[in-house]
């Protein structure tokens, strides 16, 4: 607990603890500051709701390993000095460690803090008035069951704590949506073979799902890169820092330095995941197929990552990390399917799709995107709802190799899918020897039937075991040129065709192609004449008309034709694709109608259109903007009672508030009657500094003050009587101070000559909590003689400083 807020966080548990019965014979964590608050949720306020724990999206149920935004806020007028926030899991007392769930993030550091005698707990930095905090969440893994996020809150001298209600946030673990994937990442895969698969990225980014300020013009997906990998290499994750890659794909789009990182990692990669960029970024799926890549996994490398850039932004991506595919059963998933968010690379710190490039330093973790960022994100929302999904991956097993061992039977998907699975070729090569796949044959050396050599090579990447000699990683064989060959010179080996490409026409008649690649040439060098392209016809819509074409949606109509009365008003579409025949398109690009404005006058005002909005009159808070237009009728007409300009409120970010302080006081007496002393002056804090306002100056000042020499005892008995009673008043005053600090101020009242004084009474408290103030004392007169004079029996004043130190 901050030192501040040690007195009153104590005194207000203390005095709830004490509706508790606890045994004494708690010892070790139980009596620390976590347990000493968990006991204290016996007496809490009922129905007290000014106050509102709540996480990000409302979920009823979290995500294994996801992160989530929570916040601790007061209503209006309410507001709190100091909180607690702590997440248990579900029928746990909170007496060991093990009984927290998940783990919190702090995002302001001079906001919030680990509780020092609680480190699972937040709370404040220091004790001020809020009205809002908050923190990360970042959930337990798969199996944790239900979690109970509870907040207290310190406002003046009372703690309020809810075992239920607004203080309270109950979330249960969120079932898998496809039961054969497992909880991400298994440490150990069991399964065996391997399985193939194919990734397919679904944008769903654009301005009708998210329209706030979605980018026109330039909107599009960088190129995907990824990997299918071991558990000893990461990409990228939630709570990690981006590496060089990771930010040249987050800011710039590029792929080339990620995939450079990615093949460094040998024998950690199995295989490198990469999808062409889409401009724009979504297009009907008939206009566009949607990009896919096919991959591979096996026993240690069971896990696929990717990412990609949603452009233009200043960092933001979308990806899958660390996505197991091997089954707790000991088989490959069928089918996974995932709705992405994006999330921010911590690199950059714009907050909208084109905010211009300033990086962030230093550079912070990788974290999702919320709404809840910032109010000009595109994202934002004051409610703190969900973010729209911008992304969906869907990846499927088409095919599996070598023995399996799944506990789980193969299902009907399961053995079609396997149909097609390639044959194993056969190799020789000992197990200890890690090698490439072997290049292609290369063209023969020779171009005529004089025999020549073609070679082919293959790469080492392992050599396990040294006393095992490795094969040799080139291969000769003879050969002839082009039609030497005694035997048949069809042995062209071919890859498998890949998908068909989508319609070259959106209407009727088109073409569609798809293509192969040679993977083993003949025998006898000769050239491969099977054919590695195919086109066939295509027919898209066979309702349509010979001459249709693709056009845009209408527009928005354009302002009537006439201020007054009736007139014309007219809208427009675009001709995306001309019909397949060269024809003129039939469609219709032009729209007019009629339109009625009010009646008409004797005395028209013909205006022109309003101008575009001023510049907001303030750099920040709340301001005013305007925009005109100007009269076009003649004046000779009459008067015109159009309003020509328009007044509207305008809202930029808080403006910096500077401390306030008051006048300074009058100076106060010199704290000595004789001799060397000195004075002070306070002044108060006002208002508090707040967005980046100054901070508040010095409030308590002093200075030397000396009222008269203080006389040590001379003079030859020339000091008359006056003196001798000054001198002796002087010696009372320094005996009774001595007293006062030897005996807690409360020693015997000082004697003057004519009078008893009373003791000093008490220090009074002090008028600042801190940023220096004030504290007074008194000594009044007990008895007053005949024989005394006025100036010794007067009443006495002390003022020190106090709190001095800064808030």
């Amino acid at each position: 607990v901050p030192p501040s807020l040690q007195p009153l966080a104590e005194m207000s548990v203390v005095g709830l603890i004490a509706c508790v019965d606890e045994p004494s014979e708690r010892a070790g964590k139980s009596d620390g500051y976590c347990s000493r608050i968990l006991r204290a949720q016996g007496t809490r306020n009922e129905g007290y709701n000014e106050f509102r724990l709540r996480v990000e999206g409302d979920p009823e149920n979290y995500q294994p390993g996801s992160t989530y935004r929570v916040t601790l806020y007061a209503s209006s007028p309410a507001y709190f000095r100091g909180f607690t926030l702590i997440a248990l899991r579900e029928g746990r007392e909170g007496d060991k460690e093990e009984d927290y769930a998940g783990n919190f993030q702090i995002i302001d550091e001079e906001d919030t803090q680990f509780m020092i005698n609680c480190p699972p707990a937040v709370t404040e930095s220091t004790p001020r008035r809020r009205t809002r905090i908050q923190v990360f969440w970042t959930a337990p893994p798969s199996s944790s069951g239900c979690v109970t996020l509870k907040a207290s809150i310190v406002q003046k001298r009372i703690i309020y704590f809810q075992d239920e209600g607004s203080l309270t946030k109950r979330m249960c673990e969120k079932e898998s949506l496809y039961g054969e994937t497992t909880e991400k990442p298994l440490l150990d895969c069991c399964a065996c073979g391997t399985a193939k698969y194919r990734v397919t990225f679904y944008g769903n980014w654009s301005e009708k799902v998210h329209p706030k300020d979605y980018p026109r013009r330039a909107n599009h997906w960088s190129a995907i890169i990824g990997a299918s990998h071991s558990k000893n290499y990461v990409l990228w994750e939630y709570g990690g820092y981006a590496s060089e890659g990771i930010k040249k794909v987050a800011e710039l789009g590029s792929p080339v330095s990620m995939e450079e990182e990615i093949r460094q990692k040998g024998d950690d990669v199995l295989t490198v995941i990469k999808m062409k960029a889409q401009w724009p970024a979504w297009q009907p799926l008939n206009v566009r197929a949607a990009p896919s890549a096919e991959f591979s996994v096996d026993r240690t490398r069971h896990l696929m990552s990717f990412l990609t850039m949603l452009g233009p932004s200043p960092d933001w991506n979308v990806g899958l990390s660390a996505e197991d595919l091997c089954t707790k059963e000991c088989g490959w998933a069928q089918r996974v399917v995932q709705d992405m968010i994006p999330w921010d690379a911590g690199t950059d710190n714009g907050v909208t799709y084109e905010s211009p490039n300033k990086p962030t330093v230093p550079q912070e973790k990788i974290r999702p995107l919320t709404s809840l960022d910032h109010p000009q994100s595109p994202f934002y929302d004051p409610e703190g709802g969900a973010i729209t999904p911008v992304a969906r991956v869907v990846v499927e097993r088409i095919a599996r190799k070598g023995e399996q061992c799944n506990v789980v039977p193969d299902n009907v998907d399961d053995i079609v899918a396997d149909i097609a699975q390639e044959e194993k070729e056969e190799d020789d090569t000992p197990e200890t020897c890690i090698y490439s796949n072997w290049s292609p044959w290369s063209a023969c050396s020779s171009a005529t039937c004089d025999k020549g050599k073609r070679m082919r090579q293959r790469m080492l990447k392992a050599q396990l075991d040294l006393s095992v000699p490795c094969p040799h990683t080139q291969d000769f064989e003879p050969c002839m040129g082009p039609g030497c060959s005694d035997e048949e010179g069809s042995t062209c080996t071919m890859s498998e065709w890949i998908t068909w490409s989508p319609c070259s026409m959106s209407c009727g008649m088109g073409l569609r192609s798809r293509e192969r690649y040679v993977k083993q040439f003949p025998d006898d060098g000769s050239v491969c004449t099977l054919p590695t392209e195919e086109n066939e016809k295509c027919i898209v819509n066979e309702e349509c008309t010979p001459n249709s074409c693709l056009v845009t949606e209408w527009g928005e109509w354009d302002s009537c034709s006439a201020t007054c009365g009736l007139g014309m008003k007219r809208r427009e579409r675009m001709v995306k694709m001309p019909p397949p025949d060269g024809s003129i398109c039939g469609a219709e690009v032009l729209e007019v109608e009629k339109c009625m404005m009010p009646e008409c006058h004797t005395i028209p005002c013909m205006l022109s259109p309003w101008s575009d909005w001023s510049d907001c009159s303030v750099t920040c808070g709340k301001g005013m903007r305007t925009r005109q237009r100007v009269l076009k009728s003649p004046v000779e007409l009459g008067e015109c009672t159009e309003d020509l300009e328009q007044v509207e409120k305008c809202m930029l970010p808080e403006c910096p508030t500077d401390c306030m302080v008051s006048e300074w006081t009058e100076w106060s007496e010199c704290n000595k009657s004789c001799g060397k002393g000195h004075m002070i002056r306070t002044r108060m804090v006002k208002l508090e500094p707040q967005f980046g306002g100054d901070s508040c100056p010095e409030t308590v000042q002093r200075k030397k003050c000396k009222i008269r020499k203080c006389n040590r005892g001379g003079g030859q008995g020339q000091v008359n009587s006056d003196e001798k009673k000054r001198r002796k008043e002087a010696r009372e005053k320094r005996r009774s101070k001595q007293g006062g600090r030897q005996g807690e101020e409360t020693t015997s009242p000082a004697e003057h000559p004519g009078c008893k004084m009373r003791p000093w009474s008490s220090w009074t408290d002090c008028t600042k909590l801190c940023g220096g103030g004030i504290q007074e004392r008194l000594m009044t007169a007990k008895k007053r003689l005949k024989s005394a004079q006025l100036p010794s029996c007067k009443d006495r004043k002390e003022i020190r400083a106090c709190n001095v130190y800064p808030c």
